[in-house]
């Protein structure tokens, strides 16, 4: 049986994760920090890390980014998109009238992962604008640190999972600013995962570092995917870490490398003088709506 290493129990992490592997029996691991994730992975501990990297709202997750590139070399070996449904979750008598509706007022302070805050935050200054925002290290924690301060006023903003969890109330559903918020999950690992859903897309994630004494490189860099007609679905620039100025670019090719065209068009931009560096060529997965609900 695989070990997936992945955040705490009850993050959408983990309600992703039970949607990518609903037919396939593994073993979930969970870590606190993003971190260990990546570590556990890295040393040998688990078969795959599951890593959140962009999210509709809020775009990319820039540490989650920094080390795939900078801390592991772990090569992308799948990649789907999954709801980020958030929900106000606490006791239900600490933020209701005695009438039994709801009584924002009580509210003395929000917790939650920042990502998530961010992506709620027209609700929590419309209806608890006077509530304290505290940021912690993913939603499960925030609802764990809710469960063990009662009668505080306290509110966490995480999933219907990880209110099951810790047998709180879910308060209000579906707090997200946007309907449209998911986030773009990889699985990294050292080797292939068998096929994990009925169908998928070809995609190729690469890193280009531009030669610093090249004026128009990255033109040149776009044009060997253009005149091949090679679509990208992403292209975002990153500090390189090493001087001020210095960046690489991070692509999403719509195509395999098991083909001519993508890799006819890395040698011609290493044959000028840049740097490429293959994050992986991996089947991405759009999300099906078949699960009203995570079971597990």
């Amino acid at each position: 049986m695989k070990r997936i290493a992945l955040l705490p129990d009850g993050t959408v992490s983990h309600e992703a994760a039970l949607y990518l592997f609903d037919e396939e029996p593994v073993e979930l691991v969970h870590y606190k920090q993003i971190s260990d994730v990546f570590l556990s992975t890295a040393n040998g501990e688990t078969d795959y890390s599951v890593i959140p990297i962009e999210n509709t709202i809020e775009g990319s997750v820039s540490l989650h980014m920094d080390w795939l590139v900078h801390e592991v070399d772990i090569p992308m070996q799948a990649e789907w998109v999954y709801p980020s449904i958030q929900n106000l979750v606490g006791r239900r008598e600490e933020a209701e009238s005695s009438e039994g509706k709801p009584d924002w007022s009580k509210v003395t302070k929000v917790i939650s992962h920042p990502v998530a805050m961010a992506q709620c935050l027209q609700f929590i200054r419309s209806h608890m604008p006077q509530a304290e925002l505290e940021h912690v290290g993913s939603t499960s924690e925030a609802i764990e640190t809710v469960k063990n301060n009662p009668g505080k006023g306290w509110l966490a903003i995480g999933t219907l999972l990880g209110a099951r969890r810790h047998g709180l109330d879910v308060l209000a559903e579906k707090v997200t600013d946007h309907d449209n918020n998911f986030t773009r999950f990889i699985l990294i690992g050292p080797s292939k995962p068998k096929v994990l859903k009925t169908s998928g897309e070809d995609k190729t994630s690469i890193l280009v570092t531009l030669p610093s004494d090249f004026p128009g490189a990255l033109h040149q860099v776009l044009s060997a995917f253009s005149w091949r007609k090679l679509n990208l679905s992403r292209i975002e620039s990153r500090p390189t870490k090493k001087k001020l100025g210095s960046y690489y670019f991070y692509i999403d090719v719509l195509h395999s490398l098991d083909s001519v065209l993508l890799p006819a068009a890395i040698a011609e931009i290493e044959a000028l003088g840049c740097q490429v560096r293959i994050l992986g060529s991996y089947l991405s997965y759009s999300y099906e709506n078949t699960m009203t609900e995570v079971q597990n």
